[in-house]
């Protein structure tokens, strides 16, 4: 499905399905670091980074913009995150080039790996698929409504409403990628490929701090097309944040935990 195309009505935005597995995170059980990708130099790992420490799992941090390298295997890493950025996948810059390439090491060694935003394009466009503004010119900065299919409550049971977004491109769903969640103006939110990758478009990790920073550094965003003002973001934020903070914890439990019963 191109990410311009809105499913059909019944296909996949079903309200019920079966009861999510149960999944517990703990760095117990993997002592190994999940491997964090970012694209600033002064960029953090936000709310996903204060999640995954509170359940003990230990980051690595990456910056390849300024020359860190990524490893050539996921062996010594429980998993990877690469997270969102300014820059679009469709840039040149070699180190994108690079990232791009790189995250066939995890796909290929089915190690639990999860894009947000930019991260998300990218594994689409690895996976062959391509990512592109909206045909009016259209953007997400701000709240906006989120569709979950059958297949995400099938993963998660309990998933937001309204979610942050800060994006002005979105992708196609990769061949062979499941949808897991749905938006009325950029339609794929969230995939899986097979069993170990996903992606989401929009962002689950902000902090409050985050959402200062980011409405007075990337001020110029807000006044794109179908952009939010600034005080609605923290309108929003206050509405809609805690139902989004206790999906972000099953859904990372749910890739990079294991069975509640095991642990």
């Amino acid at each position: 499905m191109s990410a311009l195309q809105a499913p059909a009505p019944g296909e996949t935005l079903l309200r019920t399905s079966a009861p999510a597995p149960r999944m517990r995170l703990s760095g117990a059980d993997d002592e190994r670091p999940v491997l964090v990708v970012l694209h600033q130099e002064t960029s953090t790992p936000g709310r996903v980074g204060q999640l995954l420490h509170a359940h003990g799992v230990r980051l690595d941090i990456r910056r390849p913009v300024i020359g860190d390298r990524l490893p050539e295997t996921m062996d010594d890493h429980r998993g990877a995150i690469v997270f969102g950025g300014p820059p679009s996948a469709n840039d040149g810059d070699d180190y994108l080039k690079r990232e791009i390439d790189w995250i066939s090491v995890p796909l290929a060694e089915k190690s639990p790996l999860l894009g947000i935003c930019l991260g998300a394009q990218m594994m689409a466009k690895q996976l062959g698929g391509e990512v592109r503004p909206h045909p009016d010119g259209l953007v997400e900065v701000g709240y906006y409504p989120l569709e979950v299919t059958g297949a995400g409550r099938a993963l998660v049971s309990d998933w937001p409403s309204m979610i942050y977004q800060w994006h002005r491109e979105g992708f196609d769903l990769p061949a062979g990628a499941e949808l897991l969640a749905a938006g009325e103006r950029f339609p794929n939110q969230a995939f899986r490929y097979g069993e170990t990758a996903y992606g989401i478009q929009f962002h689950a990790e902000l902090t409050l701090a985050m959402v200062h920073r980011w409405t007075v550094h990337g001020h110029e965003r807000l006044t794109l097309p179908g952009a939010q003002l600034r005080r609605d973001h923290f309108d929003g934020r206050a509405i809609y944040d805690a139902p989004v903070r206790r999906w972000l914890d099953l859904f990372l439990a749910r890739i990079f935990g294991r069975p509640a019963e095991v642990v």
